[in-house]
């Protein structure tokens, strides 16, 4: 396994001192980064699978606030995004050939951390894509104590009248060559610069509206806009193929804001429901983002977190 020192772009991050990026390649040679954050006398670490177009310094708070609960964070950047090799010319479209593709990612991440003296057990948190690549690696037999999700993305949240014409497009434009593409309503640039805060889909706080802000402003390379077609149509089968299987035998608890408006909140609902020793936390006038909402939002998911954990 090679593995190597990457950034860690400190002056965004707001995370615990003790952080450190690096480089690991996967089995298809593809270069991804992971950040760890190893406070001293942690009593397990926290693997943080983000969502699509996030980067390992977003969760610099997070791992922050898991530190002061006693846990060490590793977040991952998946393929496609932050710093992790881009997959298409244009590095602004979101893409990945195949969705089970992201399980090399984790899988090369796991190798690297292997180097070092992590403090067990292990736990999963997955937010958004994270979520749905989460609740695979827990098929695949992912070893971790217990599983918590925010907003998991188990479901696509897409109006009804529209998932007809999503499948079609998704699978007819890459069967003409066009799978590279954009996804028709999303843009090239960032959410977070092309949409105002009012009325946003990820977070009430305007502090941490304007640090998302903030940090694409001073790393434009962390940067991604919309998905392609591919990978609309690899997210859409794969989360229909995950709504076939039954719930891991594990402890999981789940945060879904009362207001989301990006993932599929029924698939969240009968996953849920059908998950035996598990808990669902409906953080109210939540957004997508519960774990950089408001103070007394954050307050109540990483106590949650911290119970879920212990």
């Amino acid at each position: 396994m090679q593995l190597s020192l990457a950034p860690l772009h400190t002056d965004v991050c707001a995370g615990p001192s003790a952080g450190a990026a690096f480089w690991v390649h996967t089995e298809d040679n593809l270069r991804v980064r992971f950040a760890l954050w190893t406070p001293e006398d942690a009593k397990g670490t926290v693997l943080i699978f983000p969502g699509r177009t996030e980067y390992v310094e977003k969760y610099g708070p997070a791992a922050s606030e898991l530190a002061q609960r006693g846990f060490a964070t590793v977040a991952i950047d998946w393929r496609g995004q932050g710093m992790a090799d881009r997959m298409l010319d244009d590095p602004r479209v979101g893409h990945v050939v195949d969705f089970l593709d992201y399980q090399k990612d984790l899988a090369a991440v796991m190798d690297g951390l292997a180097h070092f003296d992590l403090p067990k057990p292990f736990y999963l948190l997955g937010h958004s894509m994270g979520g749905c690549i989460g609740l695979r690696a827990l098929q695949n037999g992912l070893d971790v104590d217990a599983c918590a999700f925010s907003a998991p993305m188990w479901g696509i949240g897409i109006a009804p009248y529209l998932r007809p014409i999503a499948w079609a497009l998704s699978h007819s434009m890459p069967a003409a060559g066009q799978g590279h593409r954009i996804t028709p309503t999303t843009f090239p640039e960032p959410y977070v610069h092309v949409s105002p805060f009012e009325d946003n889909k990820l977070t009430t706080d305007p502090q941490m509206f304007q640090m998302l802000q903030d940090q694409l402003t001073a790393h434009p390379r962390l940067s991604l806009g919309g998905p392609s077609l591919v990978w609309l149509r690899e997210a859409l089968v794969e989360t229909q193929e995950l709504a076939k299987l039954d719930a891991p035998d594990l402890s999981c608890t789940t945060f879904l804001g009362s207001n989301e408006r990006i993932v599929h909140v029924e698939r969240i609902h009968e996953r849920m429901d059908g998950w035996k020793n598990s808990k669902l936390i409906v953080i109210e006038n939540g957004e997508h983002e519960v774990m950089m909402e408001t103070p007394e939002i954050r307050k109540t998911v990483f106590d949650g977190l911290a119970e879920a954990f212990s």
